[in-house]
């Protein structure tokens, strides 16, 4: 479910993505201001400060907006989303800056580990059902 505070939330994590190597590129710029216009988040004041560079985002600050975005057990498709939506960002300006690399490569981390983390869930799920039919039959 897509409420204001994800929305806003994902453009704090854009506009800290384009910050992440140091500066916003022009393109990136143009990007987020497009992105922040269509989602209706241009004016808001906690966004404007960041949005127009007047005050830098921290790489550490993105981090944690990302954690904060995806909570304790980001699905799969929660992961996917994120970097198809920062990827958008990244390649607007036609290069990949180390640090971009590196923040799109801890989210596939994520979603393959939360993936895999899932997998062994269903299979211990699937184990526990085995045992309550074989349970159930005996019973009867």
């Amino acid at each position: 479910m897509v409420t204001d505070s994800n929305v806003k939330n994902l453009v704090k994590i854009l506009i800290g993505a384009a910050w992440i190597d140091g500066r916003i590129q022009p393109e990136e710029r143009q990007y987020l201001r497009e992105i922040a216009q269509a989602k209706g988040l241009a004016t808001d004041p906690e966004i404007k400060p960041w949005l127009y560079e007047l005050v830098p985002v921290q790489p550490k600050k993105c981090y944690a907006w990302v954690k904060e975005y995806l909570g304790d057990r980001p699905s799969m498709e929660d992961c996917e989303n994120l970097i198809e939506a920062i990827s958008g960002l990244i390649y607007s300006d036609g290069e990949v800056a180390t640090e971009e690399a590196k923040l799109l490569t801890q989210l596939q981390g994520l979603a393959q580990l939360n993936e895999s983390n899932q997998s062994a869930y269903r299979g211990l799920l699937r184990q526990i059902q085995k045992l309550y039919r074989r349970w159930v039959e005996v019973q009867n």
